[in-house]
């Protein structure tokens, strides 16, 4: 139900503007719908967040720069999307670690908590999809793709300060998420 109408979104926000964006996000959607047997109900949900995971880097929804934060509120306010996508956008890849660096985690999580399970997991998902597929939408592992993105920042960059701290917390979610499939 969300999952086509996110793809749809996304592709008009980013295609264009953000051809290599567009291509990761496409992949990334394509990742979280093999997860569907582990989202369980909320596969279209995490489908769809996939989707939608960076849509905060398209000129038209950047707001303050970080682009969590600035998707998850055009999600909540421009369009219908459910607040559970809304959440996954905000909260993917080590986005409080970033919000930490930016003083923006009060507001992140003001506006978008994460609840109970199966939230935290879904999380877990949507950033293993995220680690999983490179800049271009080629399939890549996590420690790759970690490590791409940290050489595309200075070490006193926000993005490579935070993704360096979240290192742990990322890679520890994604191998979550592998052995949950792998059961």
């Amino acid at each position: 139900m969300y999952a086509s109408w996110a793809e749809a979104l996304a592709e008009s926000l980013l295609a264009e503007a953000l051809p290599d964006r567009w291509a990761h996000s496409r992949g990334v959607g394509v990742a979280a719908r093999e997860l569907a047997g582990l989202a369980g109900e909320h596969a279209d949900v995490l489908e769809a967040s996939a989707f939608l995971h960076d849509i905060g880097y398209a000129p038209t929804v950047r707001d303050t720069g970080f682009h969590s934060l600035d998707g998850a509120r055009y999600l909540r306010d421009c369009t219908e999307a459910p607040a559970l996508a809304c959440t996954l956008v905000a909260h993917h890849t080590g986005a409080a670690f970033e919000a930490e660096e930016r003083g923006l985690r009060g507001e992140l999580e003001a506006e978008f908590p994460v609840g109970e399970e199966p939230e935290p997991l879904l999380v877990a998902a949507i950033t293993h999809c995220d680690l999983c597929v490179g800049p271009t939408g080629v399939r890549t592992d996590p420690q790759a793709r970690i490590a791409e993105i940290l050489s595309r920042y200075p070490a006193d960059h926000v993005v490579h300060r935070s993704v360096t701290s979240s290192r742990p917390t990322l890679l520890a979610q994604s191998a979550r998420v592998a052995g949950a499939v792998l059961q």
